[in-house]
């Protein structure tokens, strides 16, 4: 199958930033995906999630099934991301009954629209989810953005975010959406709040001073 793609060693820029901020340009990229909103800590959010990484392993072990998908590579199963925003802006961003989501796990190259369906039906009738219901398949490009790494607990973002905003305005840039983007490097479930790695981006651009 040739070489082994792991997104940690080949796609360290956008996986593995450092834990200082930085402006980077974010490629188009194929994406399984759902939406949804409320807290995360429910039971939605975790079947959600489950019904992405059910379908993403399909992907992955389908090297082994009788029609194997055309340009299929050996990879590493990409992790968990999340596109966050408020359902209503007027309310604190702490209350998180009030966050609107879409989850997402990045694809490898080779899966089209056609192989798309293909897993879907298949995870269908070997893991059911009503979730998997509510799953698509999507080109996405964040384009220029700026990054870090965030170190601990997730209720300690808004330092990071601050961090962040303050190093685009000296750069001369400016963050153009609310919306952010949180990749998941841990499992908060195994792992201590103060030990998660969590990649945080939210797209930004030039001010007429840097210009």
């Amino acid at each position: 199958m040739g070489k082994k793609v792991d997104y940690k060693k080949d796609y360290k820029q956008l996986y593995l930033p450092k834990t200082s901020p930085e402006i980077v340009e974010v490629p188009r990229m194929p994406f399984f995906m759902v939406s949804g909103s409320g807290d995360p800590n429910g039971e939605d959010f975790a079947k959600a999630t489950e019904a992405l990484y059910s379908m993403s392993y399909a992907v992955r072990m389908s090297y082994k099934s009788e029609d194997v998908p055309a340009g299929y590579y050996e990879y590493t199963v990409f992790p968990l991301e999340g596109e966050w925003d408020l359902l209503d802006r007027s309310k604190p961003a702490t209350d998180k009954s009030n966050f609107k989501y879409t989850i997402m796990i990045r694809q490898p190259d080779f899966v089209t629209g056609e192989y798309f369906e293909r897993f879907l039906e298949q995870t269908k009738k070997k893991k059911p989810n009503k979730f998997l219901e509510s799953i698509r398949f999507e080109q996405v490009e964040d384009g220029l953005s700026c990054q870090m790494m965030h170190m601990g607990s997730f209720d300690d973002e808004p330092e990071s975010f601050a961090r962040m905003e303050a190093f685009c305005t000296e750069q001369g840039f400016v963050r153009s959406s609310k919306i952010h983007r949180e990749i998941y490097l841990s499992d908060p479930r195994k792992t201590e709040p103060s030990k998660l790695k969590t990649v945080l981006r939210f797209p930004v651009k030039e001010t007429e001073h840097r210009k």
